[in-house]
């Protein structure tokens, strides 16, 4: 298969069978790079840190753990720790990811001079590493359901409406035209974000702008939900807002059969996180049922504590396994199981970011993931890169036709290293 890339690192054309002349020849078997649908990068740092843990211990106690953390981290930290895991990221073959970015305000929620200050150092933090992006600036507006004020760290995330407006304004003049960069918005959460906010924050971004909520996430959350709506977020947001393309709805663990269905028809990606949800205990979403009603699906690595595309794969479909008892559960018709479900969340993920990535095909950014072989005898197998446990590596990047990663290795891993281990050391 020949590749031909233009200037712009777009894949200009598709050649099956075609001579070796000339070519710059892959090491390995290729995949394209798979989007990261979902991140809150700071996240990677606080991975391992809140594992000694209460017996009755949850998602909310862990979200005590993290805003604790956030009260030590300042712009200089935050780029720091937000480079090295975009490295780690594309060194697991994730070659763009959507950044859902609520750390705005300093400590307290004083506001720093420059509205901008902590998306411009995703941003830059983006470009040292070569990762594609799609910055997702939230909107945050109450600590919880209805006015409850901010509590403890929540002060850095919370803008009123007037101010996101201006903050996503801003926002859209520094990354017009940008490579690699794209801007949505995302309302956080109905627990920190009023419905009556919702249509006037899409009337506030682009159009065509991708946005993305989390939803459904915990049963705690769709019990305080029904207390002060009398119904479920998702039933909140389909009779807020036109639910369509645009939307990617993160988790939905705990959708009904009726949501599920209502999501899918109305063409939303829903983003799982299988290794996030695990580790704090949100449970698992109905994927096999969600699939096969035509639902849209994609994969996020979420709180970072794993960056692994085959893994995250891999419990994607464990987590059916478990829930339903039998094996095969994501599988597609006249595909190999784990090809169709990287196909699968591949394309979701495209859908997610606003990107053109994820595939092999004219007018796809040209994002290659090269894996080395390490079962020569029988041959390349997705299944075996999916299910088979460091059978193979992560060998080269190649984000917009040009190498990030050589033989595991990203040209400015040791700098950018070096300083986020100061930075890690010093929050300590």
């Amino acid at each position: 298969m020949r590749f031909e890339v233009d200037e712009a690192g777009t894949i200009a054309r598709v050649a099956p069978n075609s001579p070796r002349d000339g070519a710059t020849l892959l090491a390995g078997a290729a995949v394209p790079g798979m989007p990261n649908a979902h991140s809150h990068v700071f996240q990677r740092t606080l991975a391992g840190r809140t594992e000694a843990t209460a017996a009755d211990d949850s998602f909310w106690g862990w979200r005590r753990a993290m805003y604790a953390f956030l009260e030590h981290l300042d712009p200089d930290l935050f780029e720091a720790l937000a480079a090295d895991a975009y490295v780690e990221m594309l060194k697991a073959g994730y070659t763009s990811v959507a950044e859902f970015h609520y750390l705005h305000h300093g400590p307290g929620g004083v506001p720093y001079a420059h509205r901008t200050e902590m998306s411009e150092r995703v941003l830059a933090g983006a470009r040292a590493a070569g990762i594609g992006l799609t910055l997702l600036p939230v909107f945050y507006r109450y600590g919880d359901f209805g006015t409850t004020p901010p509590a403890g760290g929540q002060a850095r995330f919370v803008n009123d409406l007037d101010g996101f407006t201006q903050l996503w304004r801003e926002l859209a003049r520094m990354v017009s035209g940008m490579p690699l960069v794209r801007l949505g918005a995302a309302p956080h959460s109905l627990r920190a974000v009023a419905a009556e906010d919702l249509p006037r924050l899409l009337a506030a971004v682009d159009a065509g702008a991708p946005v993305h909520i989390h939803v459904s996430e915990q049963m705690r959350e769709v019990q305080a939900c029904r207390a002060y709506y009398g119904t479920t977020p998702l039933e909140v947001l389909s009779k807020s807002v036109t639910l369509d393309e645009r939307w990617s709805l993160v988790h939905a663990t705990h959708a009904t059969p009726a949501e599920r269905s209502l999501v899918a028809a109305a063409g939303c990606v829903v983003v799982l996180c299988p290794t996030t949800e695990a580790n704090l205990g949100d449970g698992i979403f109905a994927a096999s049922d969600f699939v096969a009603g035509g639902g849209r699906i994609a994969i996020g690595s979420d709180s970072n504590v794993s960056l692994d595309v085959a893994e995250e794969l891999r419990w994607l479909e464990y987590g059916q396994r478990l829930t339903l008892q039998r094996r095969g559960v994501l599988r597609s018709p006249g595909r190999s199981l784990a090809g169709g479900l990287f196909e699968r969340c591949a394309k979701g993920g495209r859908q997610a970011l606003a990107q053109p990535v994820g595939a092999f095909a004219p007018g796809s950014r040209a994002d290659f993931v090269v894996l080395e072989e390490g079962d020569e005898q029988n041959g390349p197998s997705m299944n075996r890169y999916v299910f088979k446990s460091g059978a193979w590596r992560v060998r080269d990047v190649i984000v917009a036709g040009g190498y990030v990663v050589r033989d595991g290795h990203h040209a400015q891993e040791e700098a950018i290293r070096r300083r986020a281990l100061r930075a890690a050391a010093s929050i300590a």
